[in-house]
This record gives structure tokens, C-alpha cells and sequence, in this order.
């Protein structure tokens, strides 16, 4: 859509084309030629002074309300966001997020300050300003990353980002001698409020060192890191390699202490199941000698069997017939006997 130029400021600093009045003087129609929405993630977001936007059409005003319907159609709302970034984290990326998604078609440029302003102004960073600008680069959010923002935005560096609006939370923010920074973004109309992420911010990531630092001293110096390198003295150096070795004793005993439950668990195992087949084996033992000996076994029958065979053998059943002849015999015999005495 074409705008009309102007070059007016309002009476607060802040750009007319910015603030609320409409533009005052009218000039040539230009198109806007803003650049777009990332829409591939293939590549880091770009840096601003490589990819600034030299559009020379000026940004008419906007509410909140006309942003969240889509206005204006013929180029993105540009809206930015700042911060340290020090040790990016969810929380981070969340306040980006919800910044990206402010309006259907939104811009993000993200503003990281440098070290020595943040060193001036809050404190030492544990990455510096090259780290961090990486960091704010490969975030999916992002569509531009400005490098060496101001701690307090200025109308020159609004109107030269062609900045709608800025995204915070909306927490005072008391810093340089200023109870808000963002007090006049408020007062212009260009403040949109994100919301923090509890339990989770780069003091909270530091403390955790901090109180912990004994085990990450240790664990790099088992990983190779020098104590010079870790700042650490000579006699903390020996403590720390001392406390190594007893750990490594404890993870030895531990292990040994669990292969022995593992082998007193097998052997239990495997006797119980002796024990069951033992049992098996008696049963059918004692199944088998009750079946052989008991009173109606068939070694009982086998027995009988075998006794009134050998009662036959010794005493065979004789027929009548043979019992007479035998008896003749022994007569005649006798009566023999008898006429020769």
C-alpha cells in the first residue's frame, strides 16, 4: 500500500510517523520494500547492518489493536526485542517467541548489547558479546539480530529500524540512572508486554554453579581441564583429584556389591529350582517304591507268584493212578522181601 513521507518529529522525540498525529506534509508516493519474515530455517537469521532495512517509505503509526488485525497488508510489523542473552536458555527463547507472535505477520529484530555497555551497566557475562550474538542467530524466532544495542532506545535508532514496537516484560526495568528504560516507549504507545518464565533465568542458571562449584571443578578436571584453566590452587587441585579417586573406590565397591547380589540372586535362584526338582524326583521316587512295595504292589504280586512256584516244584500235585502204582510197587517189594527171609 502506498504511504505518504514525512520528515516531522513529535514534540516528544519520538518520529511523527511514529506518534499519534497523522503526517502534516505530503510528498512523493513510495512502496515500502521492508524485508520479510524468515521463511526457511536453513540459515541463521541475518545480522542488521547486513540486511537493514532501506526502505524509504516512512511507517505510518499504528495501534496494537490495527497490528493484531493485520494492518498494514503490504509489509510486515516490525517489532524488536533486547536483552544480554547471557547463557540463552528456554526462558529466553519463550519471551522471543511470544514477541514473534504478537501480530499474524511480525518482524523480529532482536537487539543484544554489547560487553563493555553491559559490563557498565549490570556485570560481567559468562559469554561474550560474539557468543552471544550466535546464540540469538540460530534461535527460530528471530529474523534479524542487531549487534551493540543501545541500553536505552532512542528515537534516532526507533526511526532508523523503522521499529512499531518494542516487546518486554513489563516489569520496571530500573537501570543508567532510570527508574523504567522503557518508561517512554510506554507513554509513545509502542510498549507490548511478554510474559517472564518463572524458574528460569541466567541469575538462576549462575547460582547453580556457584553453589555446586566443587562438582563442576571436578568433573573438568577428570575431563582434562588444567587448573590454571579452572582458576583452581594447587592444594584444591589435589583435593578435588583425591575426592576423584575415593569416588572411583565408591563406584568399584558399588558395582562389586551389585554383581554380588546379582550372583547370591542367580544362586537362589538356581536353588529353588533344585529344590523344586528335588522335590519332583522325590515324589516319583517315593510314588515308584509304594508302587513296587506297597500293599497291593506288584512286587507283592510278583512274590506270590514266585512262592507258589517253588512250593509247586517241591511238592507237585500227583494224579491217583500214579499213587497206586507207586504203592504196588513198594508192596511187592516188601512181600518179596519177606519170603526169602
Amino acid at each position: 500500500m502506498p504511504v505518504l513521507t514525512t520528515d516531522a518529529e513529535s514534540e516528544t522525540g519520538i518520529p511523527k510517523s511514529l506518534s499519534n498525529e497523522p503526517p502534516s506534509e505530503t510528498m512523493e508516493e513510495i512502496e515500502h520494500t521492508c524485508p520479510q519474515p524468515r521463511l526457511t530455517l536453513t540459515a541463521p537469521a541475518p545480522f542488521a547492518d547486513e540486511t537493514s532495512c532501506q526502505c524509504q517509505a516512512p511507517h505510518e503509526k499504528l495501534t496494537i489493536a490495527q497490528a493484531r488485525l493485520g494492518t498494514p497488508v503490504d509489509r510486515p510489523v516490525r517489532v524488536y526485542a533486547d536483552g544480554i542473552f547471557d547463557l540463552f536458555h528456554s526462558g529466553h527463547a519463550r519471551a522471543l517467541m511470544q514477541a514473534k507472535t504478537l501480530f499474524p505477520n511480525s518482524y523480529l529484530l532482536v537487539g543484544v548489547c554489547s560487553d563493555d555497555l553491559t559490563h557498565k551497566f549490570k556485570g560481567f557475562t559468562v559469554m561474550n558479546e560474539a557468543e552471544r550474538y550466535e546464540a540469538l542467530r540460530h534461535c527460530r524466532y528471530v529474523d534479524e539480530v542487531i549487534r551493540d544495542a543501545p541500553w536505552t532506545l532512542t528515537p534516532e535508532f526507533l526511526e532508523k529500524h523503522k521499529i512499531d514496537f518494542v516487546a518486554h516484560d513489563d516489569i520496571p526495568y530500573s537501570s543508567a540512572g532510570s527508574d523504567d528504560v522503557y518508561k517512554h516507549i510506554k507513554e509513545a504507545g509502542m510498549f507490548v508486554p511478554t510474559q517472564r518464565t518463572e524458574g528460569i533465568s541466567t541469575s538462576d542458571i549462575i547460582t547453580r554453579i556457584v553453589r555446586d562449584y566443587d562438582v563442576y571443578a571436578r568433573r573438568n578436571l577428570q575431563r582434562g581441564y588444567t587448573a590454571k584453566e579452572l582458576n583452581v590452587s594447587f592444594i584444591n587441585e589435589k583435593k578435588y583429584r583425591f575426592q576423584n579417586q575415593v569416588d572411583k573406590m565408591k563406584e568399584k565397591v558399588k558395582n562389586v556389591e551389585e554383581r554380588s547380589k546379582e550372583f547370591v540372586n542367580r544362586v537362589e535362584e538356581k536353588s529353588h529350582d533344585l529344590i523344586q526338582k528335588w522335590e519332583e524326583k522325590s515324589r516319583e521316587f517315593i510314588g515308584n517304591f509304594l508302587e513296587l512295595f506297597g500293599p497291593d504292589g506288584a512286587w507283592k504280586q510278583m512274590f506270590q507268584e514266585r512262592s507258589s512256584r517253588m512250593l509247586q516244584a517241591l511238592s507237585p500235585k500227583q494224579s491217583p493212578t500214579f499213587f497206586v502204582l507207586s504203592l504196588r510197587r513198594v508192596l511187592g517189594q516188601s512181600h518179596k522181601k519177606s519170603i526169602h527171609t
